[in-house]
Formats: C-alpha cells, sequence, structure tokens
C-alpha cells in the first residue's frame, strides 16, 4: 500500500489533466472522483459545485491524488517526478505529449548521468523528469524535491530529518556538486536518493536563481491508520502554524504535507448525504484532524 501519495491542486481542471494524464503514461487509470456539492461549502472557492474535490489516479501504477482548488498556487519545477521508462522510443513517445502546450526545462537527449533524459514542464505546469531505465525498476514514478533559495545546501538535511520521522526509511547513494559546477555549492548534493516507508524519493540542491520554491500546489499525502499516528506526523513535521489547515501543515523546509486518517474517508464516502455533509464541515473546522471529532459529527 503506497503510504505518500503526491497531491496536486489544480485551479479547475483536475480532470481534464486526470483525463489527458492516463491516456498519455502507462499502465495508468482513474480509480476515482469525489465532487464538490451543489451546497455552499466554507471555503474561499465559491462556485466549484461539480468540480473535483479529490481525484485519485494511477500512473504506471504509482497513485497520485488531485483536486480542483481555484488559482491560488501554481505549479513548479521544486517537485517535479522522474517517470523512469525502459526504451527511447517510449520516452520519446511520451515527451512529446508533455511537452505540447508546455516546455522543455532539459531537452531531450544524451547527458552524462543518463543516455535518454529530458526535463519538461507539461501544459498544466507539472513537472516531469523522463530517464532511460539502466536497471530493473522497481518504482516507475519517483518524486523529486529541488531545495532553493534559502533552501538550497539543505538537501542532505531534510533526508536525514524525513528518514528519522518515517519508518522503513533509509538514505541511498548521493551525488555531490564538484568545485566546477558553480554556481552550485561544492559538496551540496547533486542527487540523493532516499526511501520513506518503503517509497523511493530523490532530493537536490539548486543555489542558481530560481523565481520559484516550495508550495501548496503539490503537497505529500499521509493516510494514516490512527489518531497517534496522525499525532506522530503533525508533531514531528509542522513548523508553520498559520498554515495548519484541514489536515495541511508546511514542514521546516516550506513542503506542504497532508497528514489525513483513513477513517475521514470512510465517514465521507457515507450513503447518507447528511451524515457525510457533517464530517465534512466538521473537518473544515480543524487544523490537525480530529477522529473523535468526525465520528461525533457523523453520529450527529
Amino acid at each position: 500500500m503506497q503510504k505518500i501519495t503526491p497531491y496536486l491542486w489544480f485551479d479547475t481542471n483536475a480532470e481534464e489533466a486526470l483525463s489527458f494524464y492516463t491516456t498519455h503514461f502507462p499502465k495508468s487509470r482513474v480509480l476515482g472522483i469525489e465532487r464538490y456539492p451543489d451546497r455552499p461549502l466554507d471555503i474561499p472557492q465559491p462556485g466549484m459545485a461539480g468540480k473535483v474535490l479529490n481525484g485519485t489516479f494511477e500512473l504506471a501504477g504509482f497513485r497520485f491524488m488531485a483536486l480542483d482548488g481555484g488559482p491560488n498556487f501554481h505549479f513548479n519545477p521544486s517537485v517535479s517526478f522522474y517517470v523512469n521508462l525502459e526504451s527511447k522510443t517510449e520516452i520519446s513517445q511520451l515527451w512529446d505529449q508533455l511537452v505540447s502546450g508546455g516546455q522543455a526545462l532539459m531537452p531531450l537527449d544524451d547527458y552524462p548521468f543518463s543516455r535518454w533524459f529530458g526535463w519538461v514542464q507539461d501544459r498544466f505546469g507539472v513537472s516531469w523528469q523522463l530517464i532511460l531505465a539502466e536497471q530493473p525498476v522497481r518504482q516507475p514514478i519517483v518524486p523529486s524535491l529541488m531545495f532553493v533559495g534559502a533552501n538550497a545546501g539543505r538537501a542532505e538535511e531534510a533526508i536525514g530529518f524525513y528518514a528519522q520521522v518515517f519508518d522503513n526509511a533509509s538514505v541511498g547513494d548521493v551525488t555531490r556538486y564538484g568545485p566546477d559546477q558553480a554556481p552550485e555549492e561544492e559538496g551540496s548534493v547533486a542527487y540523493g536518493a532516499f526511501t520513506l516507508a518503503g517509497q523511493e524519493l530523490v532530493a537536490m540542491d539548486s543555489a542558481r536563481e530560481h523565481n520559484f520554491t516550495f508550495n501548496e500546489a503539490i503537497s505529500l499525502y499521509v493516510e494514516c491508520g490512527s489518531q497517534e499516528e496522525v499525532d506522530h506526523y503533525w508533531g514531528s513535521l509542522s513548523a508553520v502554524p498559520e498554515a495548519e489547515q484541514c489536515g495541511w501543515l508546511k514542514d521546516r523546509f516550506g513542503l506542504s504535507w497532508q497528514i489525513v486518517p483513513r477513517r475521514l474517508g470512510e465517514l465521507m464516502s457515507d450513503p447518507d448525504p447528511e451524515k457525510s455533509a457533517r464530517v465534512m464541515d466538521a473537518m473544515l473546522k480543524m487544523k490537525k484532524i480530529d477522529i473523535s471529532g468526525l465520528e461525533r459529527a457523523h453520529r450527529g
């Protein structure tokens, strides 16, 4: 079971994006879509009835989630996704789809670190790093975190911190910038592999001038089985009190997470619309999700 799921915040075109991705990525499908209800909600995005409140989909067997959240946040390359593919033909075909209406950040080409690689920002703003797999692939899509601006040089710190917070975590190979790679800081992380809850992630530093950093457009959704687990992740990760809302938090690096109990989805899926509405209303008033509070709301 995938413990950590990338969560994509679209303006109002999440359903279009899900259709696009699941059409062009291999072994992909939409698993389910929950929609905003017709009744008004206490949220800053009015007029969203029928839009995607929560969409779950798989690309190459790797799970993502998405919502229509309005124009508040925009995707940028601080969080991107490595896509490991087994042939140049597969990469070129997917590249052509992703670059159409988007832009190439690193052209598809032969590089010292890969015989066929390209970094592209698609028409929706999401960034993908397509790379030729040189060995058997365990996880076809790998989230990549780029530490820039005030965070530049902190990738190794972040890797170590996250590995302490999550079970089944480890630090893998780390490649560092050399003295001839200015403006990158010598010794900082060019590529750092690590696992959290058995899932692969990548982190890197970049001291180059960038006009972006982490924001809520891409968060990492952590599904929890108990209140104790919610409390652990919330207490370990949350570092920006003003960002705490509806299970969302920001950590010390500005990366957004959602710490959500499985019980929320169970209560929200109640076929009785009054019960599910009470649960949603209760959740919208919370910062850290409180399972007992959700269950009280469900009972009425």
